[in-house]
């Protein structure tokens, strides 16, 4: 079931009022409002099973072409090189002949161009890789790149860190929330999602247990989510 898309105030960049989602005849978020401000950046987190992923897909529907999406399973061409696929997160801004051109012989503007993202996630060296070849870690890191290649006014992130340890996911939550865009996240990590995210939304039982400034999030709401 789409989200049913209402007249947004200016101040905000995603509203939902009341939403409820089914699939298959199941319910998958209960009564869900809320609306996302230009500039937040807003974790999702609750246990397995809550509701994070599918009220993050239900955001993204409202303005799919405002949005890029880094998917928690990557959605790599496993053949293609890093490049090849950091660079398809703008294939619809370029016409059909540009890009079969790339596919055969980069430009070197779009060469550099991508090389700024790799440089920021560090897999420079892995450019001419296949991706198929790379390391779970390494995949990660290049459909973060994709989404970060695609821009946009909304970067939304499914769990983007689920496979690096620690101190990478605490470079990349980083280097995600201080792009300037509007952010929001589902994370499993709730120590990342309260130090790098001004906003965190509990979910339990697919419905929103709370909403609060991280700086609010208290260790017994925590318990309560959780427990």
């Amino acid at each position: 079931m789409a989200p049913s898309i209402k007249k947004q105030a200016d101040n905000t960049v995603l509203e939902l009022q009341g939403e409820t989602v089914f699939y298959n005849g199941v319910t998958a978020l209960k009564d869900i409002s809320l609306r996302i401000n230009p500039g937040e950046k807003v974790a999702l987190i609750g246990p397995s099973g809550a509701g994070k992923t599918t009220l993050l897909r239900t955001l993204y529907q409202i303005k799919p072409d405002h949005c890029a999406f880094i998917h928690q399973h990557h959605s790599l061409v496993p053949q293609l090189s890093v490049f090849h696929n950091i660079f398809m997160g703008r294939l619809h801004t370029y016409s059909n002949l540009h890009n079969i051109r790339t596919l055969i012989k980069p430009k070197q503007a779009d060469i550099m161009a991508i090389s700024k993202v790799t440089d920021e996630l560090g897999i420079t060296d892995k450019l001419w890789a296949k991706v198929g070849e790379l390391s779970g870690g390494q995949q990660q890191r290049v459909g973060i790149g994709r989404a970060l290649f695609r821009g946009g006014e909304i970067l939304m992130a499914d769990e983007p860190v689920s496979s690096l340890d620690m101190t990478q996911g605490k470079e990349i939550i980083r280097l995600i929330t201080g792009m300037g865009h509007t952010v929001i996240s589902a994370l499993h990590l709730v120590d990342l999602s309260l130090e790098f995210f001004d906003r965190i939304i509990g979910l339990r039982h697919q419905r929103v247990l709370f909403d609060l400034p991280a700086s609010q999030v208290s260790q017994p709401r925590l318990d309560s989510l959780y427990n």
